[in-house]
């Protein structure tokens, strides 16, 4: 084993719910969404219209700015509604599934011609093209730079993660294939990062082809942008490319089937979720398909595609979104507790600052809910963020520059190293209750705005 990284910093949340090792649920989709809020900066053309018939594989819609950037339908089935919002902003594209698995047949390169531009196109023509995000900013990948390298995190540390040994433990292949794929992406190499603890149980560390890092730490160290912040930090100018491994699996699915198969297995947990377990389904199916899964005995309940410190929230009406593999439900924290502030004997809650007697112990689970214990405060200058973030940058510096709108001190303090999910635990710690991720997307926004 190469050296490992060890990184102190950081949170695991003692969450009640995490998934059991079992498939409860092989989910028979029957209204899948394509979200196109699910993709940064990304302004969409429509290609289709209501009514029209789609198999999985057909383009739905186009980046506006790269019309060579497609994404397809998950299903075959018919164009069921087109939802816009505000001044007409495309939020959902439904297809109703039609079950036939009838699929667009891709021709994808082999052997000699498995080259960086046949890669390209395949990944282009297939839909498959926006599994790969980039760095700075988290946006779709540029298909006319070349990155520095490709980073994959092999690892889950957030709170009730898919266990990715377990959910991919039938996808070697495509995974194999997936890697290889990328490989010839970048001359900087595939590097893939692996859990210290217990990599060599599994599978992940026979991959050929990868450059392996091993971490292990709490929560965030199994973020991408934490681990890129230690194998390669992001200078200005730089690019390099990130892509979730059961994504990695799909354009493996690619290259050996030539068929768009975003199919994948999930977990859904929290402790709303009355039988924490995992599911099979494709991308994009709906909340309402999985709902025997919610309990719905704690009241209002706050559904999450994603995790619940950086996940969305959809409602029991949403769909999971295209880069999730997690469904999280958690009561909602609409209640008001008198003179919470003065209770230390506080045994059911759980406090990051050790100020309740729960500190007493530490390896028990909390039925969390989404009360954040107070209100919005004074933003003070503390060392409280830097005790959970993992990485070499000056996060309360930062903040306070993108609030001041501050391009070139955004610059100096990290902005090219971080995107929301890398703050999370900022905001979860926060004393003041600021929206720390909120703050990071908007100064993301300035930067794509004035840098582009």
């Amino acid at each position: 084993m190469s050296e490992q990284i060890i990184l102190k910093k950081g949170l695991d949340l003692p969450v009640k719910g995490a998934a059991l090792r079992k498939i409860s649920m092989t989910v028979v989709p029957d209204i899948v969404a394509l979200k196109p809020t699910d993709f940064r900066n990304l302004i969409p053309r429509m290609l289709i219209k209501e009514g029209d018939v789609v198999k999985a594989g057909t383009p739905v819609f186009a980046d506006k700015k790269n019309p060579d950037i497609l994404f397809t339908s998950p299903v075959s089935g018919t164009v069921d509604a087109i939802v816009r919002g505000e001044k007409r902003k495309l939020l959902e594209v439904r297809i109703k599934s039609d079950n036939s698995g009838a699929a667009v047949k891709f021709n994808v390169p082999t052997g000699f011609f498995l080259d960086r531009e046949n890669v390209i196109k395949a990944l282009l023509e297939s839909g498959l093209w926006p599994c790969i995000k980039q760095r700075p900013y988290g946006t779709i990948a540029d298909p006319s730079v070349t990155p520095k390298a490709i980073f994959i995190s092999a690892m889950a540390t957030a709170p009730l993660a898919a266990e990715l040994e377990y959910v991919l433990e039938e996808e070697f292949e495509a995974l194999q294939t997936g890697l290889t794929v990328l490989g010839k992406l970048t001359e900087g190499g595939v590097h893939l990062s692996l859990n210290a603890r217990n990599y060599i149980s599994g599978n992940f560390h026979k991959f050929e082809g990868v450059i392996c890092h091993y971490f292990s730490g709490p929560h965030p160290a199994g973020n991408v942008g934490v681990q890129i912040n230690h194998i390669s930090p992001i200078s200005k100018g730089e690019t390099v490319w990130t892509v979730d491994l059961f994504l990695v699996a799909a354009i493996g699915k690619l290259f050996l089937k030539c068929l768009y198969d975003t199919s994948r297995i999930i977990a859904v947990a929290g402790p709303a979720v009355v039988n924490p377990s995992y599911v099979r389904c494709c991308a994009g199916i709906a909340m309402e398909q999985i709902s025997d899964l919610f309990n719905f005995a704690h009241g209002n309940i706050r559904i999450i595609s994603g995790d619940l410190l950086s996940g969305k929230t959809v409602g029991r009406e949403g769909f999971l979104g295209f880069y999730d593999n997690l469904v999280t439900a958690l009561p909602e924290g609409d209640y008001h507790e008198m003179f919470g502030w003065a209770k230390p004997f506080r045994l059911k809650k759980f406090s990051s600052s050790r100020t309740y007697f729960s500190r007493l112990t530490p390896r028990k689970k909390y039925n969390m809910d989404t009360n954040t214990n107070g209100g919005e405060r004074a933003f003070v200058l503390s060392d409280v963020y830097g005790k959970v973030l993992p990485m070499d940058i000056y996060p309360v510096y930062l903040f306070k520059a993108i609030l001041a709108g501050n391009i070139d001190k955004m610059e100096n303090f990290g902005i090219y190293e971080i995107i929301e999910e890398d703050v999370a635990l900022c905001e979860f710690v926060c004393p003041s209750k600021i929206e720390i991720q909120s703050i990071v997307s908007e100064g993301i926004e300035l930067m794509i705005k004035e840098m582009s």
